[in-house]
């Protein structure tokens, strides 16, 4: 049953399907608030075995603190990953001005399904906008007070950066994430090994929503499937129907300073060897055909 509603619900983001269906309840534009002034932006995370991305994530908040905004670092993770728990632990005694670290635990059945985190963070939240990304994802190059005078007196539903900053992939041997993967610590990055993409719409990493779209519509809640835990890492494909239940592919904005640290190998995946190997080599194809 489960794959079939798989199926059903990735032909409904195409389009099959009004998104009304599953969301009648997003506000209209005029019902949103124009914020200005010195706003709030929750950022969420998610991490499973993936602390040596997080704390790249984390650093770039460290070392580029917001001037202008208020920040809430929101991060979904399970205690069983000992080596994420001491890299928040470390992180918080790390006091930044602007920004409030928040840790958010789950099962790690709930982790598993990242749009349970987001959905509850969205239905929580009291900031003006969020920020839903993935843990590889930083903040540089004054990123995030650019940020906030771009959203300025705006209401869209969802909008993203017009350009990010991405490696290539990267072998799990590479410096750069052996360096992440040792003793918790303020960590940065060699600019110079990335280059410029500009996505076509709001990705998964790259998702900002309104504060009052988030706290109407949550994040694929009524979609039981995107709402149910599993017992392995499941691919996101909320992503795309979340875009469909707020009916945009998301604006794109000016914002500096995102970068993104890309990898073949998936930790947060379980699997064979042969398996591990097959979505290595699946994955170094899709970025030979998209160069």
């Amino acid at each position: 049953m489960s794959r079939l509603l798989l199926w059903f619900f990735r032909l409904a983001a195409k389009g099959w399907v009004p998104p009304t269906w599953f969301e009648p309840n997003l506000p209209p534009k005029a019902q949103r608030t124009a914020r200005t002034g010195r706003l709030t932006v929750e950022v969420v995370s998610h991490c499973w075995h993936y602390s040596h991305f997080l704390a790249y994530q984390l650093s770039s908040l460290v070392h580029f603190p917001p001037q202008s905004v208020n920040v809430v670092m929101t991060v979904f993770y399970c205690p069983e990953d000992e080596q994420t728990q001491a890299l928040l632990d470390f992180f918080e005694t790390q006091a930044v001005p602007g920004v409030t670290w928040n840790w958010w635990p789950l099962s790690r059945q709930e982790l598993f399904r990242r749009g349970i985190g987001r959905n509850r963070a969205a239905l929580a939240t009291q900031a003006d906008w969020m920020w839903f990304t993935d843990c590889d994802l930083m903040f540089r190059d004054d990123c995030l007070d650019q940020l906030g005078e771009a959203l300025q007196g705006r209401r869209d539903a969802l909008l993203f950066p017009r350009e990010e900053r991405v490696t290539e992939l990267l072998a799990k041997d590479n410096p750069m994430l052996r360096a992440g993967a040792g003793e918790p610590r303020v960590l940065d990055i060699d600019t110079s090994v990335f280059t410029s993409k500009f996505p076509s719409r709001a990705t998964g990493p790259l998702q900002i929503a309104h504060g009052d779209v988030c706290r109407a519509v949550g994040y694929c809640r009524n979609i039981s499937l995107y709402q149910q835990p599993v017992d392995s890492f499941a691919k996101c494909h909320e992503d795309r129907a979340f875009r469909w239940l707020l009916q945009s592919q998301g604006e794109p904005i000016d914002v500096p300073g995102v970068y993104r640290i890309r990898h073949v190998a998936k930790g947060r995946y379980s699997g064979s060897e042969a398996n591990t190997r097959l979505r290595t080599l699946v994955r170094r194809f899709q970025e030979w055909r998209n160069r």
